[in-house]
């Protein structure tokens, strides 16, 4: 594969092994696509299309000063290179590969929808939000309803300004030697889908840690309210192996977001007659159980999920990530010792799915 063929990826061209080039977002998206859950089409501009942006001159100095700033700890250092990088990179022209390979991902992607110009979610997808230790969550940036080849150029080129944002800079990972590691940026373009509600799930129950549960969280529109905490969602907690629903709050859900033409998507306030009516109907909370219990299965471990239901009812993943409260907690272990079935079940509860090893006296 040249260089040139690896400056967009597709779901279906990603490997577990495309990380470095696609980002932990992109590589989580690419295999549940290929585990067959319905993953809305998607392509990466990758860290070579990133690279071949920066390059080694003007852009890659200013991204070397910048690198230094963070290593010297000095604030208003940071701060200024942040400034200088986002100017340097929202003024640079993209070189005629990149942006033809976006050009034509775009338009591949607007044919594949049956529309000139389909609405797309772009989204920030960092290597270094797989490295161990580092948390980025709620650092880089997500920008919905974006429409047509330019506004996609525009975005991505914003998605990478935010690997140079003062807050990723100060947490931005070593090499162990003290030295500032440029680890690079992807970035998602996918099509955006029109939910009738949206938000989230754990395969655990997230106050408690308990394993035994899924936890729903939605809300109306948009799942960027429920996700950013900025709405009260409405909440259905379910016994993982029945898929019964053990609790549920159905608050009242004053604001969503929705498109609106000529404006893009803005915060605007529900009808009253909906304020206070579910947005999940009961079979689409159970749909949704059973997809979060089958995600668990495959990854092998406790999950975060971003979902949406459209209007025509269909459910659509949107984010998966390993959980990462409670999963880096011991897990108690439950002896299957003399092979009863309420050992055995009990024993697949605190494991996520899987029998919990025997306690061996290790770490």
């Amino acid at each position: 594969m040249s260089a040139a063929d690896t400056l967009v990826l597709w779901l279906d061209e990603v490997g577990t092994d495309s990380g470095a080039l696609v980002g932990g977002k992109f590589s989580s998206l690419g295999e549940m696509a290929a585990a067959g859950f319905a993953v809305p089409p998607a392509f990466a501009v990758t860290t070579d299309a990133y690279r071949t942006f920066m390059g080694d001159g003007r852009l890659g100095e200013l991204a070397r000063s910048a690198r230094t700033a963070a290593h010297g700890g000095d604030l208003l250092a940071i701060e200024d290179a942040a400034a200088t990088m986002r100017e340097a990179i929202e003024s640079t022209p993209l070189p005629a590969a990149v942006a033809d390979a976006v050009a034509e991902a775009y338009a591949r992607l607007c044919e594949r929808a049956g529309s000139p110009d389909v609405p797309v979610a772009v989204r920030s997808s960092g290597v270094a939000e797989d490295l161990a230790g580092a948390s980025f969550a709620g650092q880089y940036e997500t920008y919905l309803w974006v429409i047509g080849v330019d506004a996609v150029l525009e975005h991505v080129r914003r998605c990478w300004t935010g690997l140079f944002g003062a807050a990723v800079l100060t947490y931005r990972p070593g090499d162990g030697n003290g030295t500032v590691v440029d680890v690079g940026m992807a970035v998602v373009v996918q099509q955006l889908v029109q939910p009738r509600a949206a938000g989230v799930m754990f395969t655990l129950d997230p106050v408690t840690g308990d394993r035994s549960k899924i936890v729903i969280e939605a809300g109306w529109g948009l799942g960027e309210a429920v996700v950013a905490g900025e709405v009260t969602p409405d909440r259905f907690r379910l016994d993982k192996v029945t898929l019964d629903v053990v609790d549920r709050a159905i608050v009242e859900k004053a604001s969503e977001y929705r498109f609106e033409p000529g404006t893009g998507v803005q915060l605007r306030q529900v009808p009253d007659d909906r304020r206070l009516e579910p947005c999940l109907e009961e079979a689409q909370v159970e749909a949704l159980a059973a997809l979060a219990k089958r995600i668990e299965a495959h990854r092998g471990a406790p999950q975060d999920i971003e979902w949406a239901v459209d209007e025509a009812g269909a459910v659509h993943v949107l984010q998966v990530r390993p959980e990462t409260v409670w999963s880096r907690r011991p897990v108690p272990t439950v002896s299957a010792g003399a092979g009863s079935a309420v050992d055995l079940v009990l024993s697949t509860f605190v494991s996520g799915g899987r029998l919990a090893p025997k306690d061996d006296g290790g770490s």
